[in-house]
């Protein structure tokens, strides 16, 4: 057998056994979770999260997805609790220690101070007999029946299930605060992810003398120089009374030539979308973005309550956002 089949079996053999780590999660969602949920959304405090080698390095991970789905939530290296860090913690929090063997000496050594303060504790081990599972309020059963590694002693599956486990801890949290993409996009306010979520419309839109826009009865060609003269690629229509008649478009333009339509004689009314789809200026641009994707169009009349416009879009801003 060539090197690389051996590879590929390799790295086959590993995925196979990781899938059944997790897929052996799903009978264990019972009662145990629902109490380590409960307990929770019960408390006034943080999540403190704690673990030791590559459960503290999973342990991160949860915390800080705890931490940007709604749970306030930190990581605590336990064997930095045993030398000042405990401080850190209080009555209020709830602890969620992680040990695959449950019997981790510097978790253990800390059992005796939680239990002292009264701090409820939620363990996440592969061993329900343990002595760190026997302490806990609640254990969530993180077994495995075999690690990836052939050696069955690198930590490979059963880090896997204990961050399964905790993505599935956080987001059953998440849904049961009601916790929304806005919510989700303050504690994510950088980077394109905050820009997505939190941009308005108001905020990229041309608006005032940067609008584009003709009455009705105006001349095609007049309307075109209104068009070049904004560079949005389209032009607002209006009624007689300042509410919204319609849009021209490049699109429109494109098939008006195909009619071989005279832009010198040609009236905009003739030859405009009638009213078309519109957004609100306070409408998440992420919004109006799926409204241009769900139409195929590639600009959008801002509007008021009363139906007149107030400005306009188009992807390009989009695409200059972020918000794409």
């Amino acid at each position: 057998m060539s090197q690389s089949s051996e590879l590929i079996q390799s790295a086959q053999r590993t995925l196979r056994l990781e899938l059944e780590a997790v897929e052996g999660l799903l009978p264990r969602i019972d009662a145990s979770f629902v109490k380590a949920c409960e307990l929770i959304l019960a408390s006034k405090g943080r999540v403190v999260v704690v673990g030791m080698g590559k459960s503290g390095h999973i342990g991160n991970k949860i915390a800080a997805t705890l931490a940007s789905t709604g749970t306030p939530a930190f990581f605590v290296h336990p064997a930095e609790a045993s030398h000042g860090d405990m401080g850190m913690i209080t009555r209020d929090d709830v602890i969620l220690a992680l040990s695959n063997s449950g019997s981790t000496a510097e978790i253990v050594t800390l059992l005796p101070l939680i239990k002292r303060l009264g701090i409820q504790l939620i363990s996440l081990t592969g061993k329900p007999e343990s002595p760190l599972a026997q302490a806990a309020e609640v254990n969530l059963d993180a077994s495995v029946a075999q690690e990836a590694c052939p050696l069955n002693l690198a930590p490979t599956s059963s880090t896997t299930a204990a961050l399964v486990l905790g993505d599935a801890l956080a987001i059953a949290l998440l849904e049961a605060r009601g916790f929304t993409a806005e919510d989700f996009a303050f504690s994510h306010p950088g980077g394109a992810l905050g820009r997505r979520l939190l941009l308005k419309v108001e905020n990229v839109m041309h608006a005032g003398d940067e609008l584009p826009c003709v009455q009705r009865g105006t001349l095609l060609k007049d309307a075109l120089l209104e068009m070049s003269r904004k560079g949005l690629g389209m032009t607002v229509v209006l009624e007689a009374d300042g509410k919204l008649a319609g849009v021209f478009t490049d699109g429109d333009l494109r098939r008006s030539l195909d009619r071989n339509i005279d832009v010198h004689t040609t009236l905009i009314d003739q030859v405009m979308t009638m009213h078309g789809k519109t957004a609100r200026a306070e409408m998440l641009a992420a919004e109006a973005l799926k409204i241009m994707e769900d139409h195929k169009i590639s600009a959008l009349v801002v509007v008021d309550q009363d139906d007149r416009p107030s400005g306009a879009l188009n992807m390009h801003d989009l695409l200059r956002a972020g918000v794409m």
